[in-house]
C-alpha cells in the first residue's frame, strides 16, 4: 500500500474520531437534558482530537479537517493531489460518524441539536459567524504550526492543539458551534439535513486557515 493511502485512511479515521465524539456529545447533551454542558462538550472535542493527533500523525501529519489541509497546500508544504486526496477522505469519515450517530440515537433526540451539526447562536448573522470562525481558526492553525509543523516545536504530542480547539468552544460554542472544520459541520449536516448557513463554516476556516499558515510560514517560522 502507498503511503498516500496510508496517509487517507488515517485522515479518514481521524476525522471519524473528532466529529464521532464531538457530535456526539452535543447529541448526548440534548438526550440528557444538559448533562454534559459546554466544558463537557469542549473537553469530548479536544481530547478526542489531542489523541487522534497523537496516533495518526505520524501517518499522515494529523490534519483531520479541510482547511488545515488547505494551509498546508497553499504554503506549498503539499501537492494538489495529495491535498484533495486528504479532504476527500476527511470528508468520508465525517460523513460515516454522522450516519452511524444517526443509526445510535433516535431522532426525537437528534433532531433537537441537527445531530451535532454546528449552527449559528442567537443574533449571529452570516457575516459575524464567518468573522468569529476565522480567528477562531486562527488560533487553531496558529497552534498546529507551533506544536507540530515548527522545527522548535515542543514535545507534546496533540494536546497543545486539542487544548485550542477545547478553548476556542469554551468561547466560541455558543455563537457558533465553534466548528472551525468544514469536515465537522458537512458530516453530520449531510447526515441530518441540517445545512443552514452552511456556507459560514467553509468560508470562515478556509480564510483563517490559510491567513495563520501563511503568517507562520513566511514570518514566525525559523529560516535557514
Amino acid at each position: 500500500m502507498s503511503q498516500n493511502r496510508r496517509a487517507c485512511i488515517a485522515e479518514a479515521i481521524g476525522t471519524f474520531g473528532l466529529c464521532f465524539i464531538g457530535a456526539g456529545s452535543i447529541v448526548l447533551d440534548a438526550k440528557l437534558n444538559g448533562g454534559v454542558g459546554l466544558i463537557g462538550i469542549a473537553l469530548a472535542h479536544g481530547l478526542i482530537l489531542s489523541v487522534m493527533i497523537s496516533a495518526l500523525g505520524g501517518v499522515s501529519g494529523g490534519h483531520f479537517n479541510p482547511a488545515v489541509t488547505i494551509g498546508f497546500f497553499v504554503t506549498k508544504r503539499q501537492r494538489v493531489g495529495e491535498s484533495i486526496s486528504y479532504i476527500i477522505s476527511q470528508l468520508i469519515g465525517a460523513v460515516i460518524a454522522g450516519l452511524l450517530l444517526r443509526a445510535i440515537y433516535e431522532p426525537a433526540v437528534w433532531q433537537k441539536v441537527n445531530l451535532g451539526t454546528p449552527m449559528l447562536g442567537s443574533g449571529v448573522g452570516f457575516g459575524t459567524g464567518i468573522l468569529i470562525e476565522i480567528v477562531l481558526t486562527f488560533f487553531l492553525v496558529i497552534s498546529i504550526w507551533g506544536t507540530a509543523v515548527d522545527d522548535r516545536k515542543p514535545n507534546i504530542g496533540g494536546f497543545g492543539i486539542g487544548l485550542t480547539i477545547a478553548a476556542d468552544i469554551l468561547m466560541g460554542g455558543p455563537l457558533t458551534g465553534a466548528s472551525m472544520n468544514p469536515a465537522r459541520t458537512f458530516g453530520p449536516a449531510l447526515a441530518g439535513g441540517g445545512f443552514e448557513n452552511h456556507l459560514v463554516y467553509w468560508i470562515g476556516p478556509i480564510i483563517g486557515a490559510v491567513i495563520a499558515a501563511t503568517l507562520y510560514n513566511k514570518i514566525l517560522i525559523k529560516k535557514d
